[in-house]
């Protein structure tokens, strides 16, 4: 098979890698305020060409990417966000998960790289398992791939947004996709506390981290651990086998 794009793929096409086996992944992104540096559809992009570089190496399917995702913490305070509710959101994934499942697919990863589109996607997740109990599934972030790649992230602070990360990443992957001498430091307000706050509580930019410090060295870096990460995890999701109940 020389396409992974699920939209660049004929039914036929679609048949047969779900017959052999193959993992369809679902790219979770959203559009929203990325601080004056960043482009809205950062997340999406992240999502969709980081899963697309993954899956050329393993040969599984890249289904067309969710634009949109649980974006209610940036609030209207900015111009660019298109959020979901979380209801929206979960009713969209399942649906999609349902339609994936009629094509034959029995393996679905859905790789997120916004952090609230979690508790929808989980629901989604439990709800699909119920419906299909032979559908094997998986959520994960990009930035919880692995212990190094989370460090990478979370260096300038956890609540990630705008960051040297996604900065970095984005000057490797896409340096259109970032404003030059735009980016501003704003440091993690939220560690240490008790509750969540939406993003005009903690910013005053959009920022949460030091983009400033970000490279297109350090982009590439971060872009070739995290392929490798995800292609290893599609590579196991493939070949994992159901458990053995003791008789």
């Amino acid at each position: 098979m020389t396409q992974v794009r699920w939209s660049d793929m004929t039914f036929e096409e679609v048949g047969a890698a779900a017959a052999s086996g193959a993992v369809a992944v679902l790219p979770v992104g959203a559009t929203e305020q990325h601080g004056p540096h960043l482009i809205t559809g950062t997340d999406t992009f992240f999502a969709e060409g980081l899963c697309i570089d993954a899956a050329a190496q393993t040969g599984d399917v890249v289904l067309p990417p969710l634009a949109y995702g649980c974006s209610l913490g940036h609030t209207d305070q900015w111009p660019g966000t298109i959020s979901l509710t979380p209801q929206t959101m979960l009713a969209m994934v399942t649906e999609i998960g349902r339609w994936v499942y009629a094509s034959g697919f029995r393996r679905l990863v859905m790789f997120n790289a916004h952090a609230t589109n979690g508790p929808p996607c989980e629901s989604a997740l439990l709800q699909l398992r119920y419906d299909y109990p032979d559908l094997r599934m998986r959520f994960v972030s990009v930035f919880e791939l692995s212990p190094e790649i989370t460090e990478r992230y979370v260096h300038d602070g956890p609540d990630i947004h705008a960051n040297e990360a996604e900065t970095s990443l984005m000057l490797d992957m896409n340096p259109a996709g970032v404003r030059d001498g735009l980016a501003v430091d704003e440091s993690d307000l939220t560690v240490g506390r008790v509750f969540q706050y939406p993003m005009p509580a903690v910013s005053r930019s959009g920022i949460v981290g030091a983009p400033t410090t970000a490279t297109a060295a350090s982009g590439a870096s971060l872009h070739a651990i995290v392929v490798g990460a995800l292609a290893g995890l599609l590579r196991a999701a493939r070949a994992e086998t159901d458990p053995d109940l003791p008789s």
